[in-house]
């Protein structure tokens, strides 16, 4: 893993709320790109928006997509569409996901006590890409998510660099973006766009879609 998704991890994680809140901390970006899914290619096709997708949601495949298309395009075609969360197996558990995501963590979080003091950060999975080819070959259609889109497109990044090429990122996450009317009572709130807040998902947990090597887990 390069110093660049390092840091990029880094900031993922930063903050000094409650265990689950550090978990989530990305700093927030620019207004996404949204994007339309041809109904014959399912090839990603941008369209224009007032700013431009922030550098941290991007990959190096350039495939994104919305959460309510990627649930459109996972109907279409369940056997043929794969949906990943990339995001720890607490935010799997705790947050909820959609019915269908394989759980196949980017990173995890690790924290110990020292002088007093809990020290915590994350720990990329080095098995990543090959978890991910227990499931899916080069040429299969994969929408990927993290809580708001920059894990996504890391992971997105690593797939591409081991050949997959239909690798996309959900935009919006999980969670979505943020309420920035300060009149609302969510405002600060992930309550926008997202997964979460646009297609169903659920609590439960399948043991066979949470793909995790031993070692991981000790």
């Amino acid at each position: 893993m390069n110093e660049h998704t390092v840091e990029n991890l880094r900031n993922c994680f930063a903050g000094k709320q409650a265990l689950v809140c550090l978990i989530l901390a990305i700093a927030a970006g620019f207004t996404p790109v949204a994007t339309a899914v041809g109904a014959e290619t399912n090839k990603a096709v941008s369209v224009a928006a007032d700013r431009p997708l922030s550098k941290g949601k991007q990959s190096t495949l350039g495939l994104y997509m919305t959460a309510v298309q990627a649930y459109e395009m996972w109907k279409a075609a369940p056997d043929k569409v794969k949906v990943i969360d990339v995001r720890t197996p607490e935010e799997y558990a705790f947050i909820g996901h959609p019915e269908m995501a394989w759980n196949i963590p980017l990173a995890f979080v690790t924290y110990h006590r020292k002088d007093g003091k809990t020290e915590y950060g994350p720990k990329g999975n080095p098995d990543f890409v090959d978890e991910v080819k227990k499931i899916a070959g080069p040429t299969d259609t994969l929408l990927l998510f993290c809580r708001s889109g920059d894990r996504s497109a890391m992971a997105v990044n690593k797939l591409a660099a081991a050949g997959f090429k239909n690798a996309y990122t959900i935009i919006d996450g999980f969670e979505g973006d943020k309420v920035t009317d300060p009149e609302s009572v969510f405002y600060g709130k992930r309550m926008r766009n997202g997964w979460k807040n646009s297609a169903p998902w659920v609590y439960d947990i399948d043991p066979e879609k949470i793909i995790l090597e031993e070692a991981a887990s000790k």
